[in-house]
């Protein structure tokens, strides 16, 4: 084979290469832009709890959930926006302003083992409610500023930062203004009271129970240090 033709056959050999790249990457960006998948549970206020069951009011009424050993418990610890990455998956309470925008009241970053943890965006008005709130949930993601569909995230940084978070119907952009308060949910013992209000990540049985060993106080009863 003459040394024109292996040229030739390498040529070959490395469009087909750069060929399978470009076929590839977009897949790949699609898969990374993803949100995460629902993480099932129940978010409400605790009625009733011991070592194996736990009862939680919620607006449809009370859920009976049976809790399996070893428990983990999760509280909100103070934390800030330098934790928050491509990677996170976080819930975010914000605001509507006058011009339609979202503006963020609190930032809440979950660990890996509650990501999908009440998925979602909602408003979150109170009868009577002035002004609209929302409580979004979801994957953190930032457009790309070129044409490709690369949707991995990054907070942007300033007075100012902007954080998109998406969901699996949709997405929320929100203004995250400086001096926003940001906790991390942590892995922490916790001793859950009636009157708690709290998010049990769930599993459904065959026979319909629903089972958890992953509880989240979100606020701790009156007069109870969650300890």
């Amino acid at each position: 084979m003459t040394l024109k033709a292996v040229l030739h056959d390498k040529s070959l050999h490395l469009a087909a290469m750069f060929l399978l790249a470009a076929q590839l990457i977009p897949n790949i960006a699609r898969a990374q832009a993803q949100p995460a998948p629902p993480l099932a549970g129940v978010l409400g206020k605790v009625q009733s709890f011991t070592d194996s069951s736990l009862d939680v009011a919620t607006p449809t009424g009370v859920i009976h959930v049976k809790v399996t050993q070893p428990l983990a418990t999760y509280k909100q610890i103070p934390s800030d926006l330098n934790h928050v990455t491509s990677n996170s998956y976080v819930g975010v309470a914000s605001v509507q302003q006058a011009d339609g925008t979202e503006l963020a009241k609190q930032v809440i970053i979950f660990p890996k083992e509650l990501r999908g943890a009440a998925e979602g965006s909602v408003l979150t008005d109170a009868p009577g409610a002035t002004t609209h709130s929302r409580m979004t949930n979801g994957s953190v993601s930032k457009p790309a500023v070129s044409h490709s569909r690369m949707t991995n995230g990054t907070v942007q940084k300033g007075d100012s930062s902007t954080l998109v978070v998406r969901y699996q119907d949709g997405s929320q952009t929100i203004s995250i203004p400086s001096g926003v308060p940001v906790v991390m949910v942590a892995k922490e013992p916790v001793t859950v009271s009636a009157g708690d209000t709290v998010y049990a990540a769930t599993e459904k049985l065959p026979d319909g129970t629903l089972t958890t060993n992953k509880i989240l106080q979100i606020a701790a009863a009156t007069g109870s240090n969650g300890q």
